[in-house]
C-alpha cells in the first residue's frame, strides 16, 4: 500500500521510497542518465532500472519526467551534477 501526503488528496508520499530509491530519484530528478547515476551509485545500469520501475509504480508513474514532477511537488531541490 503506498503513503499519501497528509493533504488527502491521494497522491502517492516519497515516504513511500526506499532510501536508495530517493537517492536515484534525486538523481533522475538532477537529470542524470541511468549509466551516470550507475556509476555514482557503484551499480549496474539494470540495477538503477530495476530501482525506477519501483519508484514509477510507488508513485503511481510512467516515466522519469513523472517522477521528477513528483519529486519537486513534494518540495525538493535536485542537487547539482558534479562538474557543472
Amino acid at each position: 500500500m503506498l503513503e499519501h501526503t497528509a493533504s488527502g488528496r491521494g497522491e502517492p508520499s516519497l515516504l513511500a521510497l526506499t532510501p536508495r530509491e530517493l537517492e536515484v530519484l534525486q538523481m533522475v530528478a538532477s537529470g542524470m542518465t541511468n549509466a551516470q547515476a550507475a556509476q555514482r551509485l557503484d551499480l549496474s545500469v539494470h540495477a538503477i532500472k530495476f530501482h525506477l520501475a519501483e519508484i514509477y509504480r510507488r508513485l503511481g508513474v510512467s516515466n522519469r519526467t513523472e517522477a521528477a514532477v513528483a519529486y519537486f511537488r513534494h518540495g525538493n531541490v535536485a542537487p547539482e551534477p558534479e562538474g557543472s
